[in-house]
């Protein structure tokens, strides 16, 4: 019996001894267990964290404002407030909630994103985005150059007379723009579709400032462009590929350079006009660009936005307007009822190593003609002009750009805002081309919210004059005994600012803008007693509401 209790106890003790080894293994795993998941979770957050900042990455990279408008081109960059990050669905609930991708890679295609930032529309197959700006621009000069918001260069009033003596102060809202564009794939080509106008057209109207400001609309761009790999086309109304660029050859108003002035008319010595055109582009790779395009022609001879016209043979005044484009034209039917040769050939050739720099080279051929007005009349007279760009725009430390653009030709003044006729009339009928070419330069800084810039733009005009058939009168322009009106040379200094004072990729942004403008012109003749030169200085102060809008990633 005592052999039996020693034996039964001895047992009992082994099985509390292996009982209590059980429990600190099942602890230690526990133990374990609980490490590892904590690991689990310390990683899962920091997966997080590092997905919080890649998506404010992105938000912050949107394209900026000035990208999809004829606003100012450069904008500083639209910013969103930090995002709430969501709660992590379960890996079977995110798979289920992602939206299917378009089976042709359209993203106009793919299921709406309610949380697409900034917005746009959705019609059919297409995305759509508003364009444009309104704007309220009070401005005052010390002459009274009658040119409305935008500066006529040419036509700034000499001191002797009663408007360079009295000054002007005006409201306007007549460079607000409205306009849309239309962005979609289709079997793997991209098309844009875009449209914008202003309000500086022509009224009829002559209560303007007494009882009603009713201001009309007036089309700047209507073009469609189609691009497939290395090829795209493009037609309708857009800026002429003779516009420099900061980015390629594209056609889309941020990608150009009109400089960042509120004046309407921008700064003398730019190469630029909008107009009906065809141009095809290729692209050999994303560094260089070759484009080629065929656009409207214009026998001009001056008079358009402050430049001087030339003195036709008298026996030859006929062809004013109807052979030769004299503006204002009034005549019924306008510029297009002229004569036209051919179209206005022009090829750009366009180099971006990188996002800082950007370089080009363009060539301008015009060709002229002109019939006989009296009989003989299957008698006519022929030339060509012709003339060349070359523009840079670097960004030689991060947030400050150079820009520098250079323009020679003969027969190329209608591109210079028309400051330049293209040709004079012999008294024989032949036609001779104005030696014309310009030059702008400056910076533009971007520190934060607020651009600054500075420019210099310069116009000469050259002389071109001939005798009329009376072997005494001078006829041409620049002759000795000119009207004032003919300018030799058009200079420019101006500078201002553009402070954000609100943005938001989903409500648009807030601007306040400035600047000074000092203008002077030199006439080829100058009279005994008359002035040698004239100028005037403006002062414009803007403020702009831009819309939102950003097209999704093609």
């Amino acid at each position: 019996m005592n052999l039996t209790r020693i034996l039964l106890a001895s047992a009992l003790a082994g099985t509390s001894v292996l009982s209590a080894q059980s429990q600190s293994e099942e602890i230690e795993k526990l133990r374990a267990a609980l490490a590892a998941q904590q690991k689990q979770i310390e990683t899962l957050q920091h997966s997080i964290e590092e997905q919080q900042k890649l998506l404010e990455k992105t938000v912050q990279q949107r394209p900026n404002l000035g990208n999809v408008a004829s606003l100012t081109p450069i904008v500083p960059l639209a910013t969103a407030a930090p995002l709430a990050m969501p709660a992590i669905p379960a890996p079977a609930a995110r798979a289920a909630q992602a939206p299917a991708a378009a089976p042709s890679g359209n993203p106009c295609e793919a299921p709406p994103d309610a949380n697409s930032v900034p917005p746009y529309l959705r019609i059919g197959s297409a995305c759509i985005i508003p364009v444009g700006f309104m704007d309220l621009t009070p401005y005052w000069r010390d002459k009274n150059a009658g040119s409305s918001m935008g500066s006529n260069f040419g036509s700034i009033p000499y001191n002797n007379t009663a408007n360079g003596n009295v000054g002007e102060m005006h409201f306007s809202v007549q460079n607000s723009r409205l306009g849309f564009r239309a962005d979609g794939d289709w079997k793997g080509a991209h098309f844009i579709g875009y449209n914008e106008f202003d309000f500086n057209g022509t009224s009829g109207s002559s209560s303007l400032a007494v009882s009603n400001g009713a201001i009309v609309p007036r089309l700047r761009l209507f073009w469609v462009d189609v691009r497939k790999d290395k090829f795209e086309f493009l037609g309708g109304q857009s800026w002429s590929m003779m516009t420099p660029n900061r980015k390629g050859i594209s056609a889309l108003p941020g990608d150009l350079f009109y400089t960042q002035v509120i004046d309407i008319n921008y700064v003398a010595g730019l190469t630029w006009t909008r107009q009906p055109g065809l141009r095809v582009l290729y692209h050999p790779s994303n560094k260089v660009t070759f484009g080629f395009s065929a656009e409207q022609p214009d026998q001009y001879i001056g008079g358009s936005a402050g430049g001087s016209a030339i003195v036709l043979p008298t026996a030859l005044a006929g062809l004013s307007n109807t052979q030769l484009d004299q503006a204002p034209n009034v005549t019924t039917g306008g510029y297009l009822a002229q004569t036209a040769f051919t179209p206005d050939f022009i090829a750009k050739l366009a180099f971006d190593p990188n996002s800082r720099v950007h370089f080009e080279i363009t060539g301008l051929e015009s060709n002229f003609r002109t019939g006989a007005i009296a009989a003989p009349f299957g008698a006519h007279h022929t030339t060509v002009g012709g003339g060349v760009s070359v523009n840079a725009n670097l960004e030689v430390i991060k947030g400050l750009r150079v820009v520098t653009n250079n323009f020679w030709s003969d027969g190329g003044g209608r591109y210079l805002f028309g400051q330049a006729p293209d040709l004079i009339v012999r008294a024989d009928g032949s036609l001779s081309p104005i030696h014309s070419g310009s030059t702008l330069d400056g910076f533009e800084a971007t520190i934060k919210n607020t651009l600054a810039y500075v420019y210099y733009g310069g116009i000469y005009m050259g002389r071109n004059s001939a005798f009329d058939a009376n072997g005494t009168s001078r006829i041409g322009y620049g002759y000795t005994g000119s009207a004032n009106s003919q300018n030799r040379a058009i200079n420019e200094l101006t500078f201002g600012f553009n402070q954000t004072m609100w943005k938001s990729p989903r409500y648009g942004a807030i601007n306040v803008m400035g600047q000074y403008e000092w203008l002077q012109r030199n006439p080829w003749f100058v009279a005994i007693g008359s002035p040698k030169a004239t100028h005037d200085s403006t002062i414009y102060f803007d403020l702009r509401y831009t819309l939102p809008g950003s097209m999704p990633n093609f």
